[in-house]
Formats: structure tokens, sequence, C-alpha cells
């Protein structure tokens, strides 16, 4: 990431107070571009690209959206895509590690394949496994798999994993990562409208010194963060 913060399109929303970033809180927020009628805005402080509150979706859009996925084991090329995080995370972890898929949707395939290579699973999602015992205790590994573009607090969220975590764990995420501003427009991420914030290389990069975790991009789209002992 270049660290520009121009905007990348004609930002045609009207004059308003800078609306606080949902990561980092930074107030000085800006209009960064507008399309198919939403209004993306970037921090300047954790590169954050996100929706103003007013135009992310109510919650029961967002259930029913999730609702129309085919995600399951029985997908083969569902399984290759998450396969991607799998062949990088598990080779960081001790025989039976304890983990958590943090956002597991309605068809839990992760905790599935991942209990297969002899890791005992737990799911936890807000709309379709809702079990408020699963986040009362921790782990030694956490996934989050194209979850946290779903994020609207996902400081409070980053938070909340950082408390699941045991020292020496790891978060292994999934999501799409930017590069560079260039794609933005036109790109198929954003056209999902409960995809509401979107990470680049150095919003990942102020996540890991936010809670003091160690950083690693082994694949496209993948990021793990380790929090030390």
């Amino acid at each position: 990431m270049t660290g520009n913060n121009q905007p990348v399109g004609t930002a045609s929303e009207p004059r308003r107070v800078s609306e606080p970033c949902p990561l980092c809180r930074c107030k000085a927020t800006r209009p960064f571009h507008r399309e198919h009628d939403r209004d993306y805005r970037r921090c300047p402080a954790c590169q954050l690209t996100f929706l103003p509150p007013e135009q992310r979706p109510a919650l029961e859009v967002e259930k029913a959206r999730y609702e129309t996925h085919r995600n399951s084991p029985g997908d083969d090329g569902y399984v290759t895509f998450l396969n991607k995080l799998v062949e990088v995370l598990t080779p960081q972890l001790a025989p039976g590690a304890e983990g958590l898929d943090y956002g597991s949707g309605p068809g839990p395939t992760l905790s599935l394949m991942l209990e297969e290579l002899g890791f005992p699973m737990t799911n936890y999602d807000p709309l379709f496994a809702p079990d408020e015992a699963a986040l009362g205790r921790s782990y030694d590994f956490i996934t989050c798999t194209e979850t946290v573009e779903h994020f609207h607090r996902p400081g409070a969220e980053f938070r909340r994993l950082q408390g699941l975590l045991r020292p020496g764990g790891w978060l292994g995420i999934m999501t799409g990562i930017l590069a560079s501003d260039h794609p933005f427009p036109g790109w198929w991420y954003t056209r999902d409208l409960t995809h509401v914030c979107f990470y680049n290389g150095a919003t990942l990069g102020w996540i890991a010194r936010r809670f003091g975790w160690e950083l690693a991009l082994p694949a496209e789209n993948v990021a793990l963060f380790r929090w030390p002992n």
C-alpha cells in the first residue's frame, strides 16, 4: 500500500461532519470513492476504507444475503478456497491445538476440515451459531474467513478476538486485501452490499501494532497474526 490518501473516484457526497473510523476512531476520515450509490471513506490513520453507518445493511438484510450462500463441505471449490488458510496456518500449530471459527456462517466447513486434521474446533456466528459459551473461554488459534469485511465495528471485534486468544496463539484471516488503490473502482468485492470494511497492508499493520501482534502475509488475501508469549 502506497499510503496515498487521495480519493480514487469522484466523491460527490454533501459536506458533513467527518465520520469517525470504526477501527481506530480517528475523526479525520475523508471521502474516498463513490460507487453503487455508496460513499466509501478512508481513514488517514489506519488506512481502513469503510462505509458510513447509514449505508451499512440492516441485520435482517445481512442474514437474508448470507442465507443465499451455498458454501458447504460438499463444495470442492469452497474447500479448495479455504485450504489457502489451512495450508499456511496448520504448520504453526501444536498437535491438538484448540481453535475457534469466528463467523462460521450458515454452513460450517473450515471447522470440519481442521477437526479432520486433529484440531478440536468450536464454531461461533452471531446469526447462525450464537453460542455465548464459545465467547467465555480462550483458544490456541482463531480462524476468521470472509468475515472481517462484514464487521460494522471492527475495532470492538478485534478487541474481542484478542480476548479470546491465548498468549502465543494465532489469528488467521481471509479477506480481500487491497494491494493498491487502483483496483478499487469496479472491484468485485465492493458489489456485495454486506461488505462494509476494506483492508490493505497498512491497515493490517496498524492492527498488529495496536494489539501487539506479529503479522505475516503468507498468501494472497490471507493474513496471519500471532500474539507472542
